[in-house]
């Protein structure tokens, strides 16, 4: 490695005065490759991370930066809030990219599927390195539609940090609320940007007075808008007391001035500047003792003299403990304030050696990873994304994957360009990284070097453990938290055009589980065909799209079906006698239980034992008990649907000497069915969370159409121009609402939806429900 390193080095010195943007790009090809690395040819991108300018750096500082100058950074956002705009041009600015792409021409980087291409949305997450300033920034690109939720959930589980993008003129939204809740829930530093400045309708301060009510944040305000709306010119930089200009002249938003506000041009700007910094100061005064201190003993009688350098270290302090959060604004679209976004990501976003992340402590310097996302590749199979914690990843390295207990090796390592990758020989903590030829690692997994590791950092918790008088599972503790993966609520049957291609559709199905775990297949025991279950409308038609495009299979698609589910409403009794004589050995197994409903809402069944039952019985039949009363959980007996709200108490068992547990379970199994049959039932219907923005003239029809659709308006909001309906609906009435709102509005409305809970149907509809499935009508 050193050998390659003098001959990039040597064949460099020659023409290290050039700029390297200027050289033929097959010269620099040919140099690399003597590094053994990759440069794709599909974009026109302009350099190499590190790469930059005149300098050349070192090998070692081009792939790992030093910890201390790595961002991992989402973007997050409202469906159509300007997310992959703002990511384009942040990869222009960083001189990743030499043209601007745009979502409605369809060459933007992150957006790469042909459907993302077609439709302008984000479905999958991508992850994209680039350099600014001296820092090496990992970013990556979520979606804002809720049927891929989990995209966004699986990202921010191994981010540092977040910038949340707002449509300036409609601030926060339906789907803004459920990625800052994600957010907290990872407790994860965002520094907030509100697009779309130069719109219509565009209002700084409605922005910023939404964020503080309905996320329930403290915005510290670093800039102010120069205009709004067609007026927007730039910003006024309010910790530096300057204004940034964009030059009209200047087509891609490069150029722009820094000048600071003076008294002679820009007084009322100037004077609104001084108040809105001195508010800043005592806001960050309030939330941090060191900069309080420093604020009261030398500044107190003039805050003009606080140095920016000192305020701003107060507000990366402030911005970690998650206590505010900044706000900047601009206009992706318009090039516009996007080099100081870039400042802040930099400035006040945390390192990864920041984060406080418990199980460090306990892998030392051994590896440790999170394997976050999987794609496949029809060149190279599964690619796994991972975000190292501790340690180095190399090619050819054997890796151990402690959820699947299985030894891996990887067989390349790449750094992710979106859809092009650089291949790379090494990459330390605190990076993300993307391997080539895992087998069997999918989204969730924990990577270690090896057992012996493994074995050390269990040792290190459980001491740590017997420390803080804890009992808890050692295994449990060195694993890293997984993905919450989101129940379905649609589902609908597959087919392949013929059942020689069942094998290849299966595959194809495989792979995209492997990808998107909240895609759920099934295959029902009656009819035997394959059941989709997914997310939503648009996550089905989705992966139906990808099945036809990437694994060339022209499937057909059952009708949409709801993912409904069951209770009961009454307690009861049953017992159970199985009596078997298989060969010479004879199998007797007599059951008694109770099912009745449960007070608090629980997907899986409470399950309870008498105190009449026998531990002995317990410590052998346990797991067959509970695996009996799970199965049959699974089916409830008027749908077929999984039950939810149940509690089973087990109040005798005699089992006869030499039963098998599979009696057992198949006792129990049966025992239950009996009681759950003969109480009162009840379906569960998925009630769902709706939010319509609507203008005036078009309120009246789409309340009606709702009111027909069973559903239960909480309130009517007024967000500029637009009212916004917010209420309930279930999920079975809005089979096709998209096309019907467009219809009715005459495409001007939007709408979000998000699963709220279940809720009891009213006799009426469950019974049409019940006729419908059984043929009836």
């Amino acid at each position: 490695m050193l050998t390659n390193l003098r001959i990039f080095i040597l064949n460099h010195q020659k023409i290290s005065s050039l700029h390297i943007n200027n050289m033929c790009f097959c010269k620099i090809r040919t140099s690399l490759k003597r590094l053994k690395l990759h440069i794709p040819l599909g974009r026109n991108y302009s350099s190499l991370p590190g790469l930059i300018g005149n300098d050349i750096k070192s090998l070692h500082s081009i792939i790992n930066p030093p910890i201390a100058k790595i961002r991992n950074i989402g973007i997050m956002a409202h469906i159509d809030a300007g997310k992959t705009t703002t990511t384009e041009r942040i990869l222009y600015y960083s001189g990743y990219t030499r043209s601007l792409g745009d979502v409605d021409d369809g060459d933007t980087v992150t957006d790469f599927m042909a459907q993302e291409r077609e439709r302008g949305i984000t479905i999958q997450s991508a992850a994209v390195t680039f350099d600014w300033k001296g820092y090496r920034i990992n970013l990556i690109d979520t979606p804002g539609h809720v049927d891929f939720t989990l995209e966004v959930e699986r990202c921010l589980r191994v981010l540092d940090g977040a910038v949340a993008v707002f449509d300036a003129s409609a601030g926060v939204e339906a789907q803004t609320l459920t990625v800052w809740r994600q957010a907290d829930k990872h407790k994860i530093p965002r520094i907030c940007f509100l697009n779309k400045m130069d719109k219509t309708g565009a209002s700084f301060n409605y922005a910023v007075e939404s964020i503080r009510e309905k996320l329930k944040a403290k915005p510290l305000l670093l800039q102010l808008p120069i205009g709004e709306a067609k007026n927007f010119k730039g910003v006024v930089d309010i910790i530096n007391k300057e204004k940034l200009l964009w030059s009209p002249n200047s087509g891609d938003g490069k150029d722009f001035e820094r000048k600071p506000l003076l008294e002679t041009s820009d007084l009322e700007l100037l004077k609104e500047t001084t108040e809105a910094r001195n508010a800043l100061i005592e806001q960050v005064a309030d939330l941090d003792d060191e900069f309080a201190d420093l604020v009261l003993g030398e500044f107190s009688e003039n805050f003009d003299l606080l140095p920016a350098d000192k305020l701003q270290t107060a507000i990366h302090r402030v911005t970690l403990a998650q206590a505010a959060v900044p706000v900047l604004c601009g206009s992706a679209l318009k090039n516009k304030g996007i080099q100081p976004l870039l400042d802040a990501i930099t400035m006040y976003l945390p390192s990864p050696e920041e984060r406080n992340y418990e199980f460090l402590k306990w892998y030392k310097d051994d590896l440790c990873a999170l394997a976050f996302k999987v794609l496949h590749d029809k060149q190279r199979g599964p690619l796994v994304f991972m975000r190292i914690y501790s340690g180095t990843i190399k090619p050819h390295l054997a890796i151990h994957n402690i959820n699947r207990n299985c030894t891996e090796r990887i067989s390349r390592l790449l750094l992710p360009f979106a859809d092009q990758h650089i291949e790379i020989p090494s990459l330390t903590a605190g990076n993300i990284a993307l391997t080539v030829g895992l087998k069997h690692t999918a989204t969730g997994d924990t990577i270690a070097s090896s057992k012996s590791s493994i074995l050390a950092a269990a040792r290190r918790a459980e001491r740590e453990g017997e420390k803080k008088h804890k009992q808890s599972n050692e295994a449990e503790r060195i694993l890293l938290a997984g993905v919450e993966i989101p129940e379905p609520v649609f589902f609908c049957t597959i087919e392949p055009p013929s059942l020689a291609k069942q094998p290849d559709l299966d595959h194809a199905l495989k792979c995209l589980q492997r990808e998107d775990p909240s895609l759920k297949v099934r295959v029902d025991p009656d009819s035997g065909q394959t059941v989709l279950c997914g997310m939503g409308e648009l996550h089905i038609e989705i992966i139906h799209d990808r099945i036809k495009r990437e694994y060339g299979l022209e499937t057909y698609l059952g009708p949409l079906q709801i993912a409904y589910r069951e209770t009961i409403l009454n307690s009861v009794r049953a017992t159970d006698t199985l009596d078997r004589t298989l060969g010479d050995k004879r199998h007797l197994v007599t059951v008694e239980v109770e099912t009745r409903p449960t007070e608090t809402s629980s997907v899986m069944p409470v399950i309870e034992y008498a105190e009449s039952v026998s531990e002995d019985f317990l410590k052998v039949s346990q797991e067959a008990i509970e695996n009996g009363i799970h199965s049959v959980c699974l089916q409830g007996p008027l749908l077929g649907s999984p039950m939810q709200d149940v509690a089973i108490t087990l109040h005798s068992l005699i089992i006869h000497p030499g039963t098998s547990t599979t009696m057992i379970s198949a006792c129990v199994s049966r025992c239950v069915q009996k009681a759950l049959k003969k109480a009162n039932k009840q379906v569960l219907e998925p009630l769902m969370n709706l939010e319509v923005t609507v203008t005036k003239d078009y309120l009246s029809p789409v309340l009606a159409d709702l009111a027909q659709r069973r559903g239960n308006i909480q309130e009517i909001q007024t967000r500029q121009d637009n009212k916004v309906v917010i209420g309930f609906v279930p999920l079975a009435e809005m089979m096709g609402y998209s096309t019907v709102l467009r219809t009715l509005t005459s495409g001007s409305a939007t709408f979000a939806l998000e699963l709220s809970t279940y809720q009891a149907m009213n006799p009426q509809e469950q019974s049409t429900l019940l006729n419908r499935r059984s043929g009836l009508t």
